[in-house]
């Protein structure tokens, strides 16, 4: 075979290689455990996030399975199902991708540090809000504000998160407000210990494990503050909100609801709007700290992509599988 022959040759192998295929399972695993009894159908439900698919099975708190929607708006999907696997640690998810147990998983700063070879990497735009979150029963607004300025957000971004994310004040993302550097992320122990003078002590939660490092930042943040702040307790929450839509108005609204704040009611402009979020930040109810990213890891086996939207919506229509696993 002649040199022309040949690189003819390898480029047909090539983009056989690259052509999409029909068959094989997507199997996914996720941090989050909806445990409704039936398959939750609005808002954040898994459902929702796999266009293209019809749901077959769901057992809360554990699985979801799904199959091609031959009538799909788009076309049939190239893969024939995705098997969703919900309430599994960040750590084993990375473990099951290496050891060909998953074909996508979620990926957090630690895990990425230890990113392997056979991994892609999707991410989506900051669209989860990291925030402390007072109980509506602590009153002293001084002893928020004394936390809000104690804690280091760039410091918990750099080495915690690994840089993953944006520093923010605010509780939309500077990509979908604009206006989100305006509000103050500097500490000021100065301040801090002068309202934090004869405090109580707090006790802050955390709902996700996986946020336990962050929470122990903070304490040590306040206790430069003059806070003493111990793991435990109702004081205070460290909690993560999804920004679900990109309407800033209606993104403001549902983060609101679900940090317990008043409803800013209708914004019309961009300036209704930053006067809307300053009010509600007043009083430092919630104290947001950190915008992240949703980050994926995906098998070189998958092909096509990437699968996630800027917003953190699947798209695995598009996607299959190089050797179809049956």
């Amino acid at each position: 075979m002649g040199k022309i022959g040949l690189l003819v040759l390898l480029s047909v192998l090539a983009a056989a290689e690259t052509r999409p295929r029909y068959g094989g399972v997507i199997r996914i695993e996720i941090r989050e455990s909806i445990e409704t009894l039936d398959p939750p159908t609005v808002g954040r439900g898994i459902p929702d996030l796999v266009p293209g698919f019809n749901i077959t099975r769901w057992e809360a708190g554990r699985r979801a399975t799904f199959e091609a929607n031959d009538g799909a708006p788009g076309g049939r999907p190239f893969v024939d199902g995705v098997e969703v696997t919900m309430g599994r640690a960040l750590r084993d998810q990375s473990i099951d991708l290496e050891l060909g147990k998953a074909e996508i998983v979620e990926l957090g700063p630690t895990e990425l540090r230890r990113q392997a070879p056979a991994r892609r990497i999707w991410s989506s735009s900051p669209v989860r809000v990291l925030a402390l979150v007072f109980s509506p029963r602590f009153e002293d607004p001084r002893v928020r504000e004394a936390l809000a300025l104690a804690v280091d957000r760039a410091a918990i971004q750099s080495v915690l998160l690994q840089r993953q994310g944006e520093v923010s004040a605010a509780l939309l993302p500077q990509w979908l407000s604009g206006y989100g550097f305006v509000f103050p992320t500097a500490v000021d122990l100065a301040r801090a210990r002068s309202l934090a003078s004869g405090a109580r002590p707090l006790g802050l939660a955390v709902d996700d494990p996986a946020l336990r490092p962050i929470a122990d930042r903070i304490a040590l943040n306040a206790r430069d503050a003059g806070l003493a702040v111990t793991i435990g307790g109702n004081d205070v929450r460290l909690v993560e909100v999804r920004i679900a839509s990109q309407d800033p108005g209606r993104a403001l609204s549902a983060v609101a609801t679900t940090f317990g704040l008043p409803d800013p009611g209708r914004a019309d402009s961009p300036e209704s709007l930053y006067a809307a979020e300053r009010s509600l930040l007043e009083g430092f109810r919630v104290i947001p700290l950190i915008h992240l990213p949703d980050v994926y890891g995906a098998a070189q086996r998958v092909r096509g992509g990437p699968g996630v939207t800027p917003l953190g919506e699947w798209r695995f229509e598009n996607l299959w599988l190089e050797g179809g696993r049956p």
